[in-house]
């Protein structure tokens, strides 16, 4: 009579995380699968010709441009909730940006296409959020780099005391700056925590492992009245 079959559960598990690990490392992170890519503060989604329905997942706070096929247009992008209502064409650097100021599913048409733009938080283990109040406690306590992360003009007519400007916009091309700061704290900020939750994304995606974010920005600073630097 032969013997049943054993089967080696350690190896099944192995094999299974294995798999997991390889075709969905976003799920294991915590985060949602999130579309396009970023590009010198910018989150590019692709427009491709095909009949299906559109959909995108972006952050909260992502700035989004589309990328649409060089022929054809202008398209009319739509999306009502967030109050956009915008003809785009094919030329990349006439193309304008949207800011993403709340998370939600929202309807989108883009030409005669339909679809879904979802915008989710962003929450991985290694980020957090925190209101001024917060990180007022969190400077004294912690001594953390502080980045910000708006304008030059922005930071000219204040900012925290002590803050590093680097704009989101070139923190891509200036990581190498940061460096000494992979292992260490670094609270980033901008005027209402928008730019400073992509500036967070861009940095743990480049292996910063300490990252809060000032999620209401320098307003919820000075409204409390703390220190401004002019």
């Amino acid at each position: 009579m032969n013997k049943p079959h054993r089967i080696n559960w350690f190896v099944v598990a192995t094999i299974a995380l294995a798999v997991v690990m390889t075709t969905a490392p976003s799920l294991l992170a915590g985060e949602p699968p999130v579309s396009g890519r970023l590009v010198d503060g910018f989150r590019i989604l692709s427009v491709v010709e095909t009949d299906t329905p559109l959909q995108w997942t972006v952050y909260r706070g992502d700035y989004i441009k589309f990328e649409l096929p060089a022929s054809g247009g202008p398209f009319i992008l739509s999306v009502p909730a967030l109050g956009i209502q915008q003809s785009l064409t094919g030329d990349e650097t006439a193309a304008p940006y949207f800011k993403m100021k709340q998370s939600g599913r929202f309807a989108v048409t883009l030409g005669n296409r339909e679809g879904v733009l979802q915008v989710v938080d962003f929450h991985p283990a290694n980020y957090r959020e925190m209101t001024a109040v917060q990180a007022a406690d969190f400077i004294a306590r912690m001594d953390p780099l502080i980045l910000d992360v708006r304008t030059p003009g922005e930071f000219k007519r204040g900012h925290l005391p002590h803050a590093v400007l680097i704009p989101v916009q070139e923190l891509q091309h200036r990581i190498a700056e940061l460096s000494a700061y992979r292992q260490k704290d670094i609270l980033i900020y901008c005027a209402t925590g928008n730019r400073s939750t992509v500036a967070s994304k861009i940095l743990i995606d480049q292996g910063f492992t300490r990252i809060a974010n000032m999620r209401y920005g320098i307003a919820d600073w000075q409204q409390r009245k703390y220190p401004v630097v002019r």
